[in-house]
């Protein structure tokens, strides 16, 4: 690829999804509709899609030697990726994500360690990965490689974007760091913290208070919830409230897996690409995105209609 260089740090996964025609009780056995092996994870799956898009993805991960974990490799090696292990050689087992989606809804269960089992340092490499890079997206697993790469990319003037699931005990190092967070809607501050509640607007509050200077609140089909304190996209400086909002579009749900990781893989791409384009266009593009992989069954057809769309 010939874009914008974005770098990626964070957790990969092997995901086995199966395909249901209704949800499965305990005790009971079901045929699956249909079923995938692919690599997942958020950062992986935000790597994935910024290369897709026409960027030169860069993934920093926990993927050693074990054989899942040469087929998460070449699996994201196959959209364009370039994955820098920081211990390649370790045969451990990589996360396996169980998911099952739902026929006709597109709703999906997910049961996984993600980054429970393991702990990884930064790696004396690291820093240089950052070197001609647009953007720098973290999912805030792997703590001791997250910080060190957002410290890293702080010296280099890089922006650091945040994808905040859900909350993490190193948010409380990393949030200086953040430039941009892209928050899920069940995202809150933990008791006891500055800003700390159970609004939306409580979210906006800690984040601002803690130097963030960009946040966004994705919640599903409604609208994205955004806040700037850049001066010229300021409504109102004197707050925090969430004022303003970005449409998803509408389209015919039929698989939400990994939708989250698409918007947050786009916006790091329009980021990227421009980096001076207003807050709410790059949401609003990576909305779009968003939306369009969940008319489509299955994450590989999603991303091959992605290929195809940007070789056309």
């Amino acid at each position: 690829m010939s874009g914008a260089r974005g770098v990626f740090v964070g957790l990969t996964t092997v995901d086995l999804i199966h395909r249901v025609a209704h949800p499965v009780s305990t005790n009971e056995k079901v045929t699956a509709l249909d079923q995938e092996i692919v690599a997942g994870g958020p950062a992986a799956n935000a790597a994935i899609t910024f290369a897709l898009l026409g960027g030169d993805a860069v993934l920093v991960t926990d993927l050693g030697s074990h054989p899942l974990a040469e087929l998460a490799r070449h699996d994201m090696s196959a959209y364009g990726v370039t994955v820098r292990a920081v211990e390649p050689d370790n045969p451990v087992t990589p996360a396996v994500s169980a998911i099952r989606v739902l026929d006709g809804t597109g709703e999906r269960s997910v049961v996984s360690v993600n980054a429970a089992a393991r702990t990884v340092g930064a790696p004396a490499w690291l820093p240089s990965v950052l070197d001609g890079a647009a953007v720098l997206l973290l999912d805030g697993h792997h703590p001791l490689l997250a910080v060190a790469a957002a410290r890293a990319a702080r010296e280099r003037g890089l922006p650091v974007m945040l994808d905040a699931g859900s909350w993490k005990p190193v948010l409380d190092e990393l949030l200086p760091l953040v430039d941009v967070a892209i928050c899920s809607a069940d995202f809150r501050l933990p008791p006891a913290h500055p800003g700390s509640g159970v609004d939306l607007d409580a979210v906006g509050s800690g984040l601002r208070a803690r130097g963030v200077l960009r946040v966004a609140i994705t919640r599903g089909p409604d609208p994205v919830l955004w806040w700037s304190g850049r001066p010229d996209e300021q409504h109102d400086p004197g707050r925090s409230a969430f004022e303003h909002v970005v449409l998803v579009p509408s389209v015919r749900v039929r698989d939400t897996l990994g939708a989250g990781d698409v918007f947050h893989g786009s916006f790091a791409w329009h980021l990227a690409d421009r980096p001076d384009r207003h807050f709410a266009r790059q949401l609003a593009r990576a909305a779009t995105e968003a939306a369009q992989r969940c008319e489509f069954v299955g994450i590989s057809s999603w991303r091959n209609h992605l290929r195809n769309r940007l070789d056309h």
